[in-house]
């Protein structure tokens, strides 16, 4: 194993005219990570094969212009609040919010989406690079003002990255706000095993350990509903390839075009309207063609899967690729969608000077 060690380049500005960094981080364990202070973005991800062979496995772009140029999620801290929030709006006591509601889903009704217009994926943020014995990473920091695409209050937010020795990337995020307000965070980073001009992402196989999830309405909000797996395709308990019943004649999958979907990951937890209190398995993606595996753990009580069945040709990425239908597979760790409009739900609701915590690890392999 090599010493962990970091290095810092310009990757170029936005179109916000912010100038943004890039920091390649080389870990012990022989992972690779290249991240841009522009929204914590993942630019490439090198893990090992069992030979050691290094491949990039994340859809992304070589500049800012890709992120800037169409859709800007792809491989971003999402905040303040990932996911959706129906019709852009929700109460706090008898006062009412209202977010932009700028995506247009398949039924016409607008939500709020990823926090927004501008949310926390389209800023430069601070960066500090570190190396703490055997890890290496990057702490962001990043100031929300009050008002914020709609949102109360103040936020102070700190996302931590970091590369272990045994080939784990650990998503440490903190955040404080002055006034109550919902932050829901996460890494919308895209898995390709195959590596980015791999093509589809179908042939890849998912393992979830849930036993529900959230079917939506046509506006891909959650109906309130928390409904069994079990008899639908969304039942990943003992893997599955992502394509074998992608295509069924499943309203869920319909509206979405494919998976777009939160499973829970302990009914019992979200039930109660509490979270995991330590680290819980959620997902394990695997390639059978090179055996390339990621495990993802989080504090988090629901993950999100969404397989780029948006995903457009007309959008460039690195090294001159397309992005295609379904060319990359998020597993994005959250609280619910619209968890403000279900108060039943955990809440993501953070008061005045409560510390809003979640970590998720990504465990990469090869078998």
């Amino acid at each position: 194993m090599k010493k962990p060690s970091f290095e810092i380049s310009d990757f170029g500005m936005t179109k916000y005219g912010q100038k943004a960094r890039k920091f390649t981080l080389r870990g012990k364990g022989g992972v690779v990570l290249e991240v841009s202070d522009y929204g914590g973005k993942v630019i490439r991800l090198f893990t090992p094969d069992k030979n050691g062979k290094l491949k990039d496995v994340v859809v992304g772009f070589d500049d800012p212009s890709g992120w800037d140029g169409g859709d800007p999620y792809w491989g971003c801290i999402i905040g303040r609040y990932g996911n959706r929030i129906a019709h852009g709006k929700f109460k706090i006591g008898s006062k009412t919010y209202r977010l932009p509601a700028l995506n247009n889903a398949p039924g016409g009704i607008g939500c709020n989406l990823h926090g927004g217009a501008r949310g926390w994926d389209a800023y430069v943020w601070g960066a500090e690079p570190f190396i703490e014995g055997d890890n290496v990473g990057v702490v962001f920091t990043h100031f929300s003002p009050d008002g914020d695409e709609g949102f109360p209050g103040k936020v102070e937010v700190k996302v931590v990255y970091t590369l272990t020795a045994d080939n784990v990337w650990r998503v440490e995020y903190e955040a404080c706000p002055d006034k109550t307000t919902p932050i829901n965070m996460t890494q919308h980073v895209y898995f390709n095993f195959k590596g980015e001009a791999g093509g589809t992402i179908e042939d890849h196989i998912l393992k979830i350990p849930a036993k529900t999830y959230l079917p939506t309405d046509s506006g891909q909000i959650p109906t309130g509903e928390i409904r069994s797996v079990v008899g639908t395709p969304f039942d990943f308990r003992r893997g599955m390839r992502i394509g074998e019943k992608i295509n069924a004649a499943d309203r869920d999958l319909e509206i979405g075009k494919g998976y777009d979907h939160c499973w829970v990951l302990d009914k019992g937890e979200m039930a109660r309207g509490k979270r995991p209190r330590a680290l819980i398995h959620a997902a394990t993606l695997s390639c059978p063609l090179n055996g390339r595996y990621v495990e993802v753990s989080t504090s988090e009580p629901c993950i999100q899967v969404y397989t780029a069945n948006w995903a457009s040709y007309d959008q460039t990425a690195k090294g001159g690729e397309h992005l295609s239908f379904r060319c990359g597979c998020a597993l994005e760790t959250q609280h619910a969608p619209d968890s403000p409009n279900k108060p039943k739900w955990p809440t993501t609701f953070v008061k005045a000077g409560e510390k809003y915590r979640s970590v998720t690890e990504f465990r990469f392999g090869a078998c």
